[in-house]
């Protein structure tokens, strides 16, 4: 007999197995069940399950203090850590305001770029423009610039109308093009957006430079960040890189606008930044977009309790340490590489895979009921739950995604594992997930969802 729980969990009539332990990409629940972390839990656990080092520092600190208030004293772990942080980022993207999650991060770049507009004497600038098919949140403001349909459903009445312009989704193309004959239909769009708006307006433009959860690692064209940034020069808005999911080090660079060598005005990071080790994430800011705060007011009118709290500075210091030192950045794109070719060689045998994208080891499998027309299941089909508990069953944890028009009737799951996984745990994690898809596949198609030809029926 199950004993009663008061935890809300995430769907309140499913039992959840109990983690007890983990270690490197490997969980283990209470029963002793081995389980890949093949998504890294939330694309959070980037050097995996129990790091001692980290460990060690985690208790160092505890030992020293683990909470200041941030308008009371400084530490050396947040100072540490914004130094660090500097090195990584591009060009002068050097300052670091340390917060507790990724929707924090967001909201606060939010509020740094209205703040920015008006200390500049523009104070009318006060929309963020952002894509459909987007994720920045779960706080409303977060959630105000967020394009993911079913996540703001409920909340719609609330929430501003942020999301404006479409995804470069070359898969599903909203323009009904082929790159590059559309010559950048999806980056051009901003630029409509804004005359229609006014750059008066508009304080800044918000973007994941690959799409996660809400479009299942979607990667834009070549090209497509470069003329993005030249519009928001042109206009006077600010560019905002979310790389809460895709930064630090998860798709084989520091951050993944870097393979675009385009330059953010403000970048969010989160998730990776502490490998999962303690709550903690930031909003990174420019040298140009500080200079009229530091000789005005002096102040960012955001912050939280545990903003810059020495326990997780010090675990944020500490992770980026391991990364370096086990150069884990390059090991990203190299098993990236690996697992993308893998994936790729799965979609040759299985149709019922439609589309292999992502950059490193942010990987992104979409699934289609008839590869030719690229026609989706529909919603109530629930494919992407049913292949995510075929996978958990034999020991492999996938993250759901979104997919389709609008992020509608499509399935699609990322694959994320921790950036040290080896290349015989990356084949035993394909080997699992190829046995996943085949029985899926087989069983859509004996019930009539799955079809393999171009009509349409099989």
């Amino acid at each position: 007999m199950n004993m009663a729980s008061y935890l809300i969990k995430p769907f309140l009539d499913q039992e959840y197995p109990i983690a007890d332990y983990g270690k490197g990409i490997y969980l283990y629940d209470n029963e002793g069940k081995e389980y890949i972390d093949g998504s890294s839990g939330a694309v959070t656990a980037s050097i995996g399950h129990g790091v001692l080092e980290i460990a060690d520092v985690m208790k160092e600190q505890a030992k020293k203090v683990s909470f200041v208030y941030r308008s009371q004293f400084t530490s050396e772990p947040a100072e540490k850590l914004a130094e660090k942080l500097k090195d990584w980022a591009p060009g002068d993207v050097n300052w670091s305001f340390f917060v507790n999650s990724g929707s924090e991060a967001t909201e606060t770049a939010l509020k740094v770029a209205i703040q920015y507009w008006q200390e500049k004497g523009k104070p009318s600038k006060i929309k963020i423009l952002s894509r459909w098919m987007s994720y920045h949140g779960i706080t409303l403001g977060a959630l105000s610039m967020s394009g993911h349909v079913g996540r703001r459903a409920r909340f719609t009445p609330l929430l501003e109308d942020f999301p404006s312009v479409n995804p470069p989704y070359c898969y599903r193309c909203p323009f009904h093009k082929t790159y590059p004959e559309c010559q950048l239909m999806c980056a051009e769009e901003l630029e409509t957006t804004i005359r229609r708006i006014g750059a008066d307006h508009i304080a800044a433009f918000i973007a994941e430079p690959i799409i996660g959860a809400s479009g299942a690692a979607i990667v834009p064209p070549e090209g497509y960040y470069q003329r993005i940034r030249d519009i928001c020069d042109k206009y006077e808005v600010l560019f905002i890189a979310d790389e809460v999911m895709s930064g630090i080090g998860r798709t084989g660079k520091a951050f993944a606008i870097n393979h675009w060598q385009v330059q953010p005005d403000m970048i969010a990071v989160g998730k990776g930044l502490t490998g999962g080790y303690a709550p903690l994430a930031a909003t990174m800011i420019s040298d140009r977009i500080m200079a009229p705060i530091e000789s005005g007011s002096k102040l960012i009118m955001s912050g939280h309790t545990y903003s810059a709290n020495p326990q997780s500075t010090a675990v944020g210091l500490a992770v980026l340490e391991y990364m370096e030192k086990h150069q884990l950045v390059k090991r990203s794109e190299k098993m990236g590489t690996l697992l993308l070719e893998k994936l790729h060689n799965l979609k040759q045998k299985y149709p019922i895979i439609g589309d292999v994208r992502g950059k490193g080891l942010l990987t992104g499998v979409e699934f289609v009921s008839n590869i030719f027309n690229k026609i989706p299941f529909a919603s109530e089909v629930s494919v992407s739950k049913i292949l995510i508990k075929k996978c958990m069953d034999k020991g492999l944890l996938v993250y759901p995604a979104s997919a389709g028009i609008e992020g509608h009737g499509g399935d699609a799951v990322l694959i994320a594992p921790p950036l040290v996984i080896e290349k015989e745990q990356l084949e035993q994690l394909i080997k699992i997930f190829e046995e996943a898809v085949k029985e899926l596949q087989i069983e859509l198609q004996v019930q009539g969802y799955f079809h393999t030809v171009k009509g349409g029926v099989s």
